[in-house]
C-alpha cells in the first residue's frame, strides 16, 4: 500500500479522517460512490471540502493511486469529483488509479479552487 507523504491524516481539529495507517488484514476497503444528500450536516460538507482541498493541493491534475486514501472519505466524492482511471477498476485495489475531475470539482467545491 502506497503511503502517500504530506497527505493530512484528518480535517484539522476534527475526527474526519483521510488516511488509514496500516492496510487491511482482509485488503483494501471497497470503494464505494456515496450519495451526498442536500441536508448533508454543515461538518460534512466541510470535511468534504477538505479532502478535496487536501487532494488537489497533494495531486492536482495528475493521477494518483488509491494508497492509504481513506475508503469512506473518498465514497463521497467517488464518480463524481474523483474518477477512476483503470479500465476494469477494482474498487479493492491499493494501486487502483485515480484522478480529480477538475471541470466538476470547481463546480462543487469553489470554495477549494478561489485565487
Amino acid at each position: 500500500m502506497h503511503k502517500h507523504k504530506g497527505f493530512p491524516s484528518r480535517l484539522p481539529g476534527t475526527d474526519f479522517q483521510f488516511t488509514i495507517r496500516r492496510p487491511g488484514k482482509d485488503g483494501a476497503t471497497k470503494l464505494v460512490a456515496r450519495e451526498r444528500y442536500r441536508d448533508r450536516r454543515p461538518a460534512d460538507r466541510r470535511a468534504d471540502a477538505g479532502f478535496m482541498r487536501a487532494l488537489w493541493e497533494c495531486f492536482g491534475e495528475e493521477p494518483f493511486v488509491r494508497g492509504n486514501l481513506d475508503a469512506g472519505r473518498l465514497g463521497w466524492l467517488l464518480g463524481r469529483e474523483v474518477v477512476t482511471l483503470d479500465d476494469p477498476f477494482d474498487p479493492e485495489d491499493y494501486d487502483a488509479l485515480l484522478q480529480i475531475n477538475l471541470p466538476l470539482a470547481r463546480q462543487s467545491f469553489p470554495e477549494v479552487f478561489e485565487g
